[in-house]
């Protein structure tokens, strides 16, 4: 039991932490992560892989959402110009990957400009519909410029080789998508204690607090859309490398209600929470279809023909159920039992 908080050095004040026991975790974790793909099989491995680009996407849209308190549903669109950035830059162009993951990553920042100069002055729901016409801006547009993006047609992608190390075959990959995801967290977890990350928290608990005490609220927002937006293209890059085929089709409008479920599910502002809250809903289909899978055959039959509607309805399910029973989603569920732990069998 530990009775207070106490630094007494800079280096200690820059830590993320100062437990020895959540550091010895944090060990397990990232090594239980590496050997994975080398113990799972292919199916179970392609989950690990979207879990780990479903943390990056998330991670990028709670810089805006979550920290901000800007509500977006144009993430797909982000994860599209992302995705064609990577492709055109590496199959059409035969740039090196890693210029083409730089430009997965500026493009998309540079399309949230766009979006975002004009909508400086909108919030909510306004702001919610204008990011919503610009994912389907973005698809039309790729499907005129045909002659840059292949339209319809798509782009071919290959597994990219990176400082000479292959990721072509599905571990590799797994442990690039994975390296992305851990260096995703550790940007989010200094962002957020850096002085614009707590200038992002400020915009959103009070914009008109926030700007007596001095932060330029246009700038704030445009630097929350350019940064939640390049992590969110780096996504798509690999997204469209795990597909190995870009195209519009590959991006569903779901993914952008994925993406807010996630939020809310894991808890709305945490980076705890976009990571607990992609596990739970990435794996939500796969643990419900072996529910139904015990109810007989023909069920599971009936219920595969319709999985996306399915995907769908579960994650409203999910989403109303944690409004109304856990709001602060499962980051808060994770705090209240670590206060229980520490203050038992008193309540408080």
């Amino acid at each position: 039991m530990r009775s207070g908080t106490f630094k007494e050095t800079i280096g200690e004040q820059i830590d993320l932490t100062d437990s020895m026991l959540v550091r010895v975790w944090c060990g397990i974790a990232v090594a239980a992560l590496a050997l994975a793909p080398y113990l799972l099989n292919a199916y179970h491995l392609s989950l690990l892989t979207i879990i780990a680009i479903t943390v990056v996407g998330t991670l990028g849209l709670n810089v805006l959402t979550g920290w901000t308190g800007l509500i977006s549903l144009g993430h797909v669109g982000f994860m599209v110009l992302g995705a064609y950035a990577y492709a055109i830059a590496t199959q059409s162009y035969g740039l090196d990957p890693l210029i083409g993951l730089v430009l997965a990553g500026l493009v998309p920042a540079l399309a949230s400009l766009v979006v975002g100069i004009p909508s400086l002055r909108l919030t909510g729901l306004y702001l919610a519909i204008t990011t919503l016409a610009f994912a389907f801006i973005v698809n039309h547009l790729i499907l005129e410029f045909d002659g840059l993006t292949r339209g319809a047609r798509g782009i071919f992608v290959t597994r990219p080789t990176i400082l000479g190390i292959s990721f072509a075959s599905d571990q590799a990959f797994a442990h690039l998508c994975l390296g992305f995801a851990g260096l995703a967290l550790i940007a989010a977890l200094n962002l957020r204690r850096s002085r614009i990350g707590r200038a992002f928290v400020a915009v959103r608990d009070n914009d008109l607090a926030a700007r007596a005490m001095g932060i330029n609220l246009h700038a704030t927002k445009l630097v929350a859309f350019a940064t939640s937006s390049f992590i969110i293209g780096l996504a798509g890059a690999l997204y469209g490398m795990f597909l190995s085929y870009v195209t519009i089709e590959g991006f569903p409008f779901l993914l952008s209600i994925e993406a807010l479920a996630i939020l809310i599910v894991g808890g709305i502002g945490t980076t705890l929470g976009a990571v607990l809250g992609t596990v739970f809903i990435v794996l939500l289909p796969e643990l419900s279809g072996s529910l139904f899978a015990l109810m007989g055959e023909e069920t599971a039959r009936a219920l595969s023909t319709g999985a996306h509607e399915l995907k769908s309805m579960l994650y409203g399910v999910a989403i109303i159920l944690f409004l109304r029973f856990q709001p602060h989603g499962l980051a808060g569920l994770w705090r209240d039992v670590k206060r229980l732990w520490v203050h038992w069998p008193l309540r408080y």
